[in-house]
């Protein structure tokens, strides 16, 4: 299995953005919380070796890329923005990275119970948007639609300061939720009303599994 310094060090040579967008809450995940997911969601969970896993809102490809680096047999990176895959696309040539196919579609589509992906992934991984702006709420249909699809575990990140509202959806969707951390997320200044270089938010990396 791959060490954690060498998985981060890998994942710092991804690119990012060039033109975030914020109708989508185009944030990068930092390559050292996402290191830790991954390696975590393998090394305490056994949720990646030789698996079937998504992305979902995949952006640039720093989860996926990491889900491949730990073991996943193949890794579905799923986003609306044509943008964000083709940057996508350039750091899996550049890293050279097989098992991981782009699919451009609006993740909220992808639930329920007669899409052609429920229950068809071992794992889910997303970086949701936090359901501000624009987005309210968007957050909760994202975990939603990962919970439809996937088979076993779902790892997300959700604002500490939504725990008790999640743990109540958990428990009225009848999925188990466990808080494996809590980070600080440096978000840097990306868009035009930020008014910081950057903020810490508070964020969970939360583990949801079907009981």
């Amino acid at each position: 299995m791959m060490k954690l310094k060498e998985l981060e060090s890998w994942l710092q040579d991804i690119t990012g953005f060039e033109n975030p967008k914020v109708k989508l809450e185009q944030y990068e995940t930092p390559a050292h919380i996402a290191a830790r997911m991954v390696h975590t969601m393998e090394s305490s969970f056994g949720d990646l070796q030789g698996k079937v896993v998504a992305d979902l809102g995949c952006g640039c490809g720093m989860l996926a890329v990491g889900t491949v680096m730990m073991g996943a047999s193949v890794t579905f990176g799923f986003d609306i923005d044509s943008d964000a895959l083709q940057i996508c696309q350039e750091n899996l040539e550049e890293l050279e990275v097989p098992s991981i196919e782009l699919i451009q579609t609006d993740v909220k589509l992808l639930g329920g119970d007669q899409s052609k992906f429920h229950k068809f992934f071992d794992t889910v991984v997303l970086n949701p948007p936090f359901g501000t702006k624009h987005n309210h709420g968007s957050d909760m249909e994202f975990l939603k639609v990962a919970l439809d699809i996937s088979k076993t575990a779902v790892y997300s990140l959700h604002k500490t300061a939504t725990r008790s509202h999640i743990t109540k959806k958990a428990a009225d969707w009848g999925v188990k939720m466990q808080v494996l951390a809590q980070l600080r997320y440096d978000l840097p200044s990306t868009y035009k009303f930020h008014k910081k270089k950057s903020i810490d938010i508070e964020v969970d990396f939360i583990r949801f599994s079907h009981k």
